[in-house]
């Protein structure tokens, strides 16, 4: 269940900004002043972690979300994604087969 009622959202730093800035709709380097004007909002906020932890979480693919872009979080979860499948262990150890 994704929780959308979250205490942290009322201390975000982005409460009296524009949401419209979050999400630009904009391209090229209209968009780009946008997204960089809303990840300084992001870059003092208290709740920052939290903000992305929520994106992650909900897999949120718009926007900027604890002062990353939707591009950021991809690379991120291919990030955690490799590093899962590296650290992965079996959690039973195949037979040991000896050759007759």
């Amino acid at each position: 269940m994704t929780d959308y009622a979250t205490d942290w959202r009322a201390a975000g730093a982005c409460l009296s900004a524009d949401p419209d800035l979050f999400f630009p709709i904009a391209t090229g380097s209209v968009a780009a002043v946008q997204v960089k004007q809303a990840q300084r909002i992001c870059a003092d906020c208290q709740v920052r972690q939290e903000c992305f932890d929520f994106a992650m979480r909900s897999g949120e693919t718009h926007g900027v979300w604890g002062g990353t872009t939707p591009e950021e979080r991809i690379r991120v979860r291919r990030q955690r994604s490799r590093l899962a499948r590296r650290t992965w262990q079996p959690s039973v150890k195949p037979p040991v087969t000896r050759a007759s």
